[in-house]
């Protein structure tokens, strides 16, 4: 019996890696989004902070997105992409907001001068984590083998999940508390490692300003492609269409190329369909806000 437990468990942890390969790129992706939603914050509220936005992940990942992924596999798949939908154009309206504020608009109900409100911060990364989560987890889920059986499915997704979340909210506190790391070798006695330290300290601003750059152009990236790819699958095939043509035009110049590409015209779809959203989303707020005045 034992021989049996044991070759359904290595059955089960080959099947979550295997899935787990597939979803690298959105892992990235969501690694390089979350360390901008920390910053502002006092350093040693950093680390807390990550936990609770890891612990909000599993919760996204154990109790909304595995259990509801496997009920509508098993009874209502034709739903599956419209939600995805949803998410991919979530993502687009809050990485179009980041540019916008890169160039100095601002479209937020009010602006946060002071500190961050921690459970603001938390809230806004939790929810960000539910679109990239369920984009990982359906990855992962459409990967495993259909024959592969509802229980082990569900252990290899269980997996997954909590291996996806060590590794990518284990990114995050390492990156946010490098500068902390700098601070320490800046104590050493040897001037070598002083150095070091300095450089490492002076450097951080720049590879947040970097980090904040990548992920939103993750957002935008993987909400243009979310869209395109469950729109195809849906309503209308012509975004679709047309990226699967650019990149057989550009197939003979190598995968490194056509995966550029596809990411740069995803992210560019991401961008318009969010200033659209946005532009829709503030009008509703004028709309009631007029109202409100109106009523007082």
């Amino acid at each position: 019996m034992s021989v049996g437990l044991l070759a359904v468990v290595d059955d089960i942890l080959s099947a979550a890696l295997k899935a787990s390969a597939k979803t690298a790129g959105v892992v990235i992706d969501d690694a390089a989004v979350t360390p901008q939603y920390v910053q502002g914050i006092t350093p040693a509220r950093e680390l807390p902070v990550v936990w609770k936005i890891a612990l909000g992940s599993i919760i996204n990942k154990y109790v909304v997105i595995i259990p509801i992924a496997l009920l509508l596999t098993a009874f209502a798949p034709g739903v599956l992409p419209f939600l995805l939908i949803l998410g991919g154009g979530f993502l687009c309206y809050e990485g179009a907001e980041k540019v916008l504020e890169w160039f100095g608009v601002a479209h937020g109900e009010e602006e946060e001068n002071g500190p961050r409100d921690e459970r603001k911060l938390v809230f806004g990364a939790v929810r960000t984590d539910l679109i990239l989560s369920t984009e990982i987890m359906l990855i992962a889920l459409s990967s495993l083998d259909p024959d592969f059986g509802i229980w082990m499915t569900l252990g290899a997704l269980l997996i997954i999940g909590l291996a996806m979340t060590v590794v990518v909210y284990g990114a995050v506190a390492l990156l946010v508390k490098i500068d902390d790391i700098g601070l320490r070798f800046m104590k050493s006695s040897a001037r070598g490692v002083r150095r070091f330290g300095a450089r490492v300290v002076a450097s951080m601003p720049a590879v947040f300003r970097v980090i904040s750059v990548i992920g939103t152009i993750a957002m935008l990236w993987v909400g243009g492609h979310l869209v395109i790819q469950n729109l195809g699958e849906t309503l209308w095939a012509g975004p679709a269409d047309l990226l699967h043509a650019v990149e057989h035009a550009i197939e003979a110049t190598g995968p490194v190329v056509v995966w550029i590409v596809d990411t740069a015209i995803s992210a560019v779809f991401g961008l318009i369909l969010g200033l659209l959203i946005v532009a829709v989303v503030t009008g509703i707020r004028r709309v009631f806000s007029r109202g409100e005045a109106a009523a007082h």
